[in-house]
């Protein structure tokens, strides 16, 4: 199996001081963003790459005698939204990482399902999570219509280019769970969609990412070694729906996601929390759900996605590596070494 990290929390520093921290966890596989909600901060000559080969081969060069080698692309965006200067341009971020990821050497491209607005005409996303009553059900049939139409073609262009795409069962797409990706391959007919499954969303929905990467199999492209901390005294209080987010105003450090919109605030006293590996589940469990992985594929890419806040970038890197290899152990699996 390859084990490495997402690079996003490293965009503070150059790709080769990036490298070298990798290196330095005992993994060999970076991650790469290259677009939607995040700049692709680590592929600066991207342009020149997709149509010049010196400039391929010169980025290559970056890894070269490093231990690290490139472990899939990153681009999650939302390619659905209704807002052109989100929608269309996450949606054309997705297949110039396709392409990039043919041009060098890469079969795997992460990325989210989406979300449309609610209704023809509409501005803001609406995910509907319950849709007891007849008119959540109309929103829905309209949703899976533009996903299907996207994916059917985006199914295509992958394929045509020799790379599977992953989503991320992520809140605040149309694909969040099992069913959902079943329903998304019989309406596309995809054969290069299907799941990087990032256990954190699952275990805070009240799933079981072991049993999801068993029940999906095949489905399963790639993953992300993620954990999630419910709180049960506040979840009891709040629900793991919990919507006390807080806007955050422009004179703040935010993040864009696209056109006018923000990532919002965690609510203080969460109901539950991103943490490292270990702070949520157990190295056990871990190598349970590494074993479930190499039963799919045994070259399996999956990587650290380091998003716990009360530990530093490195700090949380370094706990999160020291679990997912002490797993990667219990299961007799070594991280192959790279020149």
């Amino acid at each position: 199996m390859e084990l490495g990290v997402y690079n996003a929390i490293l965009h503070d520093r150059s790709l080769p001081e990036a490298l070298k921290v990798i290196a330095d966890l005992g993994l060999t596989g970076i991650e790469i963003n290259t677009g939607g909600f995040l700049p692709a901060v680590h592929v600066p000559t991207f342009d020149e790459i997709l149509v010049s080969d010196a400039a391929r081969d010169d980025y290559l060069g970056i890894f070269e005698g490093t231990g690290v080698g490139i472990a899939g692309l990153n681009c999650n965006g939302n390619p659905l939204h209704p807002k052109a200067e989100i929608g269309q341009k996450h949606a054309e971020d997705i297949r110039r990482s396709i392409r990039l990821a043919e041009r060098l050497g890469q079969t795997r491209l992460v990325t989210m399902s989406g979300l449309p607005g609610g209704e023809p005409g509409a501005t803001v996303t609406n995910w509907v999570v319950n849709a007891w009553n007849s008119a959540a059900l109309d929103v829905l049939d309209y949703q899976w219509g533009i996903a299907a139409d996207f994916w059917r073609e985006t199914d295509r262009f992958a394929a045509d280019h020799g790379v599977k795409v992953a989503l991320e069962l992520h809140p605040q797409n149309i694909v969040f769970n099992t069913a959902d990706v079943y329903r998304l391959v019989e309406l596309t007919g995809a054969t290069h969609v299907g799941v990087e499954l990032d256990a954190s969303h699952l275990f805070w929905q009240q799933m079981d990412p072991v049993a999801v990467v068993r029940e999906l199999g095949p489905l399963v492209f790639h993953a992300a070694a993620k954990d999630v901390r419910v709180n049960p005294e506040n979840a009891r209080l709040y629900g793991v729906l919990d919507n006390r987010f807080r806007r955050l105003s422009p004179d703040e450090p935010r993040t864009n996601l696209g056109g006018d919109e923000w990532a919002n605030e965690w609510p203080k006293d969460s109901a539950w929390d991103f943490v490292a590996l270990g702070r949520g589940h157990d190295a056990a469990y871990w190598a349970e759900f590494l074993r479930a992985l190499r039963d799919v594929d045994p070259e399996m890419m999956v990587n650290i996605e380091h998003e716990d806040v009360s530990l530093g970038r490195i700090e949380g890197l370094e706990v999160a590596a020291g679990v997912l290899l002490e797993a990667a152990r219990m299961i007799g699996e070594d991280a192959p070494a790279r020149a």
